[in-house]
């Protein structure tokens, strides 16, 4: 230990490391090195110096790992401990979109009237009934090229109410009218909710029981800044039976589940 501690007058800090090699070499061999990147090499070759001249002079099989002066020692050295490897962070998890699936207030619609928007040719400007005291909303939907106005009038629709009103070409629209589609976009059809549902009902998705245990929908304002559509509509889909679902849960009313016509293994926005 004397020669331990003569060595420490000329080095900051020693940690003697028993696993960096299995034998300690003597000071006329040569030491043969793994196959390291250039500043990981030249800090082990100053080690392995280190760790021979010790031996050399108090005959015993300990390896030195040192941290010298800064004047003399490798930049790659710690002069605190051995080298550790650092444990990747956890990788945060993703968040459950479906956990604001209720904030969203969809709801069963009545298209009373609809006409083309007088200063765009792709959109239509639709009167629906949402079951609201104060009357009918005005909602613009870019329908044109694939639902003709004649039969969009009358027509029992799907309505995403909470979204903040826009302006489309001077209309204010307040609302959405939810679709199918096919990958392309090529082909489009209206969401129908089933027989017997009334304007006015909030849609749900899953069971019964997850009716009973639905929120309350969010502000506009809440959907439009935590994007809680844009996380949603993505997963939103049709199935080979045509039912509107988000995962495995179907969109619902009391009457029933929520379709379109014929698209299979579509996607709805």
């Amino acid at each position: 230990m004397a020669m331990v501690q003569g060595a420490r007058s000329a080095v900051s800090r020693a940690v003697i490391v028993a696993s960096l090699f299995k034998a300690l070499p003597s000071p006329s061999s040569h030491v043969k090195l793994p196959v390291l990147s250039r500043r990981v090499s030249s800090s082990v070759s100053f080690v392995v110096d280190s760790s021979v001249k010790l031996r050399s002079s108090c005959g015993r099989p300990v390896v030195v790992f040192c941290a010298p002066s800064s004047s003399s020692a490798p930049s790659s050295v710690s002069v605190d401990s051995p080298a550790r490897e650092t444990a990747a962070p956890a990788a945060t998890e993703a968040k459950d979109v479906g956990a604001d699936l209720d904030l969203l207030d969809i709801r069963v619609g009545k298209v009373l009237k609809a006409w083309k928007h007088p200063e765009a040719d792709a959109l239509y400007v639709e009167q629906v009934d949402v079951g609201e005291a104060d009357g009918p909303r005005t909602i613009c939907s870019g329908l044109v090229k694939y639902v003709p106005q004649e039969e969009l009038e009358g027509k029992m629709v799907v309505v995403l109410a909470n979204l903040k009103p826009r302006n489309m070409r001077g209309v204010k629209s307040n609302g959405m009218l939810l679709c199918a589609s096919d990958a392309a976009h090529q082909n489009v059809e209206l969401l129908s909710p089933p027989e017997g549902a009334v304007p006015g009902e909030r849609i749900w998705f899953g069971s019964e029981e997850d009716k009973e245990s639905q929120k309350a929908p969010a502000a506009p304002n809440q959907i439009q800044k935590k994007k809680i559509w844009e996380g949603i509509q993505p997963l939103l889909k049709t199935t080979e039976e045509c039912a509107a679902i988000f995962q495995d849960k179907p969109m619902r009313v009391s009457t029933g589940i929520v379709t379109c016509a014929t698209l299979k293994s579509g996607n709805v926005s």
